[in-house]
């Protein structure tokens, strides 16, 4: 099944890609990898919250975040790549959590992104991560992804 079929099936529609916030571009192409750059969860152009996983913040919130996240990083891809189909799987995840300083939960948060991209993916979604806390995100974001996902 292709990864649009399997978007469609899962009900996912991709966000628009995202514009940088600095002097980068959102996904490159190298050596049949596409290495993503750190993905906000922004929904409609804009971030749907700020501030602190722990503190204000919700776990629940902050895997739905990641979630968004991960599905930026695979628009940003597919556009790169030059085609959502393109995209063959995922071989790294790195997730930031913006934490309160008694927060020690990033891998339950970062399991937003994990999983959805296991959801679109199967067995070919499985990848290597790092799930690392953070003192402060760009824009006071929550939570920030990257993907390196392998070329089709």
């Amino acid at each position: 099944m292709s990864v649009a079929a399997r978007l469609a099936e899962l009900g996912i529609e991709l966000p628009e890609v995202a514009a940088p916030v600095a002097a980068y571009v959102p996904a490159a192409v190298h050596g049949g990898l596409v290495y993503t750059s750190g993905q906000l969860p922004f929904t409609a152009g804009t971030l749907p919250a700020t501030g602190k996983v722990g503190a204000e913040v919700s776990v629940e919130d902050a895997q739905g975040y990641a979630r968004t996240c991960a599905l930026n990083a695979l628009a940003a891809a597919a556009l790169a790549a030059g085609g959502l189909d393109r995209i063959g799987g995922v071989l790294r995840v790195g997730g930031f959590v913006a934490s309160d300083p008694s927060f020690s939960g990033q891998p339950g948060v970062i399991n937003g992104a994990s999983e959805v991209l296991g959801e679109i993916f199967g067995d070919a979604g499985r990848h290597a991560r790092a799930a690392v806390g953070v003192a402060v995100l760009p824009l006071d974001s929550p939570v920030e992804v990257e993907v390196t996902f392998i070329l089709a």
